[in-house]
């Protein structure tokens, strides 16, 4: 994560800090994530039963996609300098647009919308997350994050 001074923490605001590269989301990774989470519905892990829905196949989980924010993330989030960790604080906002097809490739656009100082040495920084799916017009998701810097 690129360190910024906090004087210029609001010279970013507003600002698109840049997409993360791309990622395909493979069967293996839904798989997965579905046994972590206990979540086997067959929209998810049966490829034939999922292809006669209107998804036309197996689809991503939700919070899989969402799940992946932290790692697409990483290079592009700015933070004050002298940060020594940084912590989810949680959402302001979460819409899932459209499923993430199996075999697609996403990636993350980010855009910082505020940046404060929560407590001495702490800093609160909200950021619009977009999780874009190759080829097609609407995101996967729109969130909000919140992100707590401590110094």
């Amino acid at each position: 994560m690129p360190q910024v001074p906090v004087a210029q923490l609001k010279d970013f605001i507003g600002k698109e800090l840049g997409h993360s590269d791309w990622l395909t989301i493979d069967q293996q990774r839904v798989d997965q994530f579905a046994d972590c989470t206990g979540d086997h519905q067959f929209i998810h892990v049966d490829a034939e039963k999922a292809a006669q829905t209107p998804f036309g196949g197996t689809i991503a989980h939700g919070f899989l996609s969402l799940s992946l924010l932290p790692m697409l993330s990483g290079d592009l989030m700015v933070v004050p300098e002298g940060t020594r960790m940084g912590v989810n604080y949680g959402l302001d906002s979460l819409r899932f647009i459209q499923p993430v097809r199996v075999g697609s490739r996403v990636r993350l656009g980010l855009t910082l919308i505020d940046a404060h100082e929560k407590n001495p040495g702490q800093w609160l920084l909200k950021a619009r997350a977009v999780m874009e799916i190759e080829g097609s017009e609407k995101p996967a998701y729109i969130a909000e994050t919140l992100a707590l810097c401590v110094l």
